[in-house]
């Protein structure tokens, strides 16, 4: 192995934190969504308590799509403390239901109430529309900006597949 010189350590660090530094946009055009889901699962497997990977089926759900922070049609619950609209509960699936999936020698878990929330920003770049990930410190972002349509400065993530950070621009 090459014995790095004091000249080729510093371009080996100024290389790696350009190959992973992130880019920033401003923009004008955007919108901010977070689709919030219930879904009711069951684990199985043929020993609940000593399954690394139990297998998980997936029963009733139900979601709603947030937009900019507004109420969306179908929402019954919220906002909550992070000012997201949920859908109503789906109904929890019955014991039959439940056995009717279950394999030979497997047991079934008790059914479980997931929440989930997944993000995703939409922004105008010329004439073309963009949607990416994102998470809730954007959304939020997105959700204060959007009434008075402040233009914002988008950080991406490593290469460019996501926003990290949204910030008014000139603050």
């Amino acid at each position: 192995m090459p014995k790095l010189t004091c000249l080729t350590a510093p371009l080996i660090v100024l290389t790696a934190l350009t190959l992973t530094s992130c880019s920033t946009t401003s923009v004008e055009q955007y919108e901010a969504t977070a689709l919030t889901s219930y879904i009711w699962q069951v684990k199985y497997a043929n020993n609940l308590t000593n399954a690394p990977q139990p297998r998980i089926e997936n029963f009733g759900t139900a979601s709603v799509l947030n937009r900019n922070g507004l109420k969306p049609a179908g929402a019954v619950i919220g906002p909550d403390n992070q000012g997201l609209w949920w859908p109503t509960v789906p109904p929890r699936p019955s014991i039959d239901e439940v056995e009717q999936r279950k394999k030979p020698q497997e047991e079934a878990g008790k059914p479980e109430l997931q929440k989930t929330v997944k993000y995703q920003i939409t922004y105008g770049v010329g004439e073309q529309q963009k949607t990416l990930p994102t998470n809730y410190d954007v959304y939020r972002q997105v959700v204060k900006a959007y009434p008075s349509r402040t233009p914002l400065e988008l950080t991406f993530g490593l290469n460019d597949d996501s926003v990290e950070k949204a910030e008014p621009v000139g603050k």
